[in-house]
């Protein structure tokens, strides 16, 4: 039998997935979280074989649920609406199992926890081509400066928490523009903010 948890902020969602799972002969939901903290408590306590995980929830999320489960018993399927990559990356970095999305049809759910049980690891392909087609353009450098650029900080105030001149701020800030092919800060940090790259 395969023991299930199941983390997911949305009720309604999360009662569909437990009672669609426990019709498998050879599936039992163990527990039921609404939160990334629960989600850990509930782990700890029934030790499953497996936990289903939505990304964005309150207290913890997911990913952050899956790097303190790294290396447990205990393995982690994302289920999530998302196909960011820069989630995709942490999630992998986190030795997660599995990676789909939530608009996958239903029946590939239990197909997909019977593959990762038998030791296989299954991602929803849409990551994989994203992943391995383009992945962050920027540099550690221009990741800090568009940080702070998110943070609300100006030029000026920028330059000197980071020790450099205003010019060479809006050169990073032009160089930023043209790797994410937009015409301003706004659109930087919503672009930046899609594909899930803010750490």
């Amino acid at each position: 039998m395969i023991r299930i948890v199941i983390a997911e902020d949305q009720r309604m969602l999360l009662g569909a997935l437990a009672s669609l799972l426990d019709l498998e002969e050879d599936m039992q939901v163990v527990g039921r979280a609404g939160n990334g903290e629960e989600a850990l408590t509930l782990v700890n306590m029934h030790k499953p074989d497996i936990c289903i995980m939505d990304i964005e929830m309150p207290l913890k999320t997911g990913l952050d649920v899956a790097e303190e489960l790294r290396g447990r018993d205990c393995k982690v399927l994302i289920l999530t609406t998302f196909a960011r990559s820069g989630y995709f990356e942490r999630a992998l970095k986190a030795g997660v199992s599995g990676y789909l999305l939530k608009d996958s049809p239903s029946e590939e759910l239990a197909d997909s926890i019977r593959s990762i049980m038998a030791g296989r690891r299954i991602y929803a392909s849409e990551l994989v081509d994203e992943a391995y087609g383009q992945g962050n353009p920027l540099t550690e450098r221009e990741k800090e400066v568009l940080g702070l650029v998110a943070d609300g900080k100006n030029t000026k105030e920028i330059a000197s928490e980071l020790f450099i001149t205003t010019g060479t701020v809006r050169n990073y800030i032009s160089v930023i523009l043209d790797k994410l092919g937009v015409s301003n800060r706004i659109e930087a940090i919503t672009r930046f903010k899609e594909k899930g790259w803010f750490r």
